[in-house]
């Protein structure tokens, strides 16, 4: 397959958890919000010189291509590994970013004010990681083979839970238990198959499995 029927058969898959199109980079810090969710998630690529609606603009300049290095390596933290290629389509410069799962998460993208923030890729949109993904990041961090102890807290939290979805708040409250408490043991259940977090109308909720 030569390069521009491969790159018109990534443009027909659209955006998805896997793929973001970028039209021109105006902005590393804000590039870096990408770069962040593909490595806090299943890593993907980015298409970068392709509009929203898959038109072929191309990449407009060398500092298009400097700005891509800085959002990986200056405005991510730690560095974010990528590999960029380039393609020549039709007298049109495409680059694409590939971005692999990061195994040390969380990966966070840093604004102008050097404020760090982690996000996740959810469907074709960039998602700020809740306080439950940060702890989960942590939790699977430390070593195989801990058990999961149902103490009253936990039995609490799935008695909550149980048939229905909740947000953070409405467990903490319902519980009553202190919120960094909650945050952490819905990291522990999640990480042991028992609780799932879903996004939905621009919300998590947690739920038994």
């Amino acid at each position: 397959m030569d390069d521009k029927r491969y790159l018109l058969s990534l443009i027909r898959e659209g955006e998805h958890q896997q793929q973001d199109f970028k039209y021109r980079v105006a902005d590393a810090s804000k590039l870096a919000k990408s770069v962040s969710a593909f490595a806090n998630t299943d890593g993907g690529r980015l298409l970068i010189g392709v509009r929203d609606d898959g038109q072929i603009a191309g990449v407009r300049s060398e500092e298009e291509i400097f700005m891509m290095h800085q959002a990986a390596y200056k405005f991510c933290k730690p560095e974010a590994s990528i590999k960029f290629d380039t393609y020549h389509i039709d007298g049109r410069t495409i680059v694409i970013a590939t971005v692999p799962p990061s195994v040390k998460r969380p990966v966070c993208a840093l604004d102008e004010e050097g404020n760090k923030r982690a996000y996740i890729r959810i469907a074709d949109e960039n998602i700020v990681a809740s306080p439950v993904h940060l702890a989960l990041w942590r939790e699977l961090q430390k070593p195989q083979g801990i058990m999961l102890t149902y103490d009253d807290n936990i039995s609490k939290l799935l008695r909550i839970m149980e048939g229905r979805r909740q947000t953070l708040n409405q467990i903490v409250s319902l519980s009553r238990i202190p919120r960094f408490k909650v945050i952490s043991l819905l990291a522990r259940l999640i990480r042991f198959g028992t609780v799932r977090c879903d996004y939905t109308g621009q919300q998590f909720l947690f739920s038994m499995i």
